[in-house]
């Protein structure tokens, strides 16, 4: 996925599944070099991590 992707889906109200390493994740925010972002899980713990943009995959 691409840094114009990811502010796409998170300025959208759409329920979009976004994918990291095969677990679906929520993105919290792109960070400010542009090629991390902060995500957590889906669900009811709310861990956060810093992973790379590339890694996130889109489902439809």
């Amino acid at each position: 996925m691409d840094v114009n992707r990811v502010k796409q889906i998170l300025s959208s109200s759409a329920d979009i599944e976004v994918k990291y390493k095969g677990v679906s994740v929520w993105i919290d925010q792109v960070n400010e070099d542009g090629k991390m972002a902060t995500v957590h899980l889906r669900g009811p713990l709310e861990e956060r991590s810093i992973v790379e943009i590339s890694e996130l995959e889109e489902r439809e």
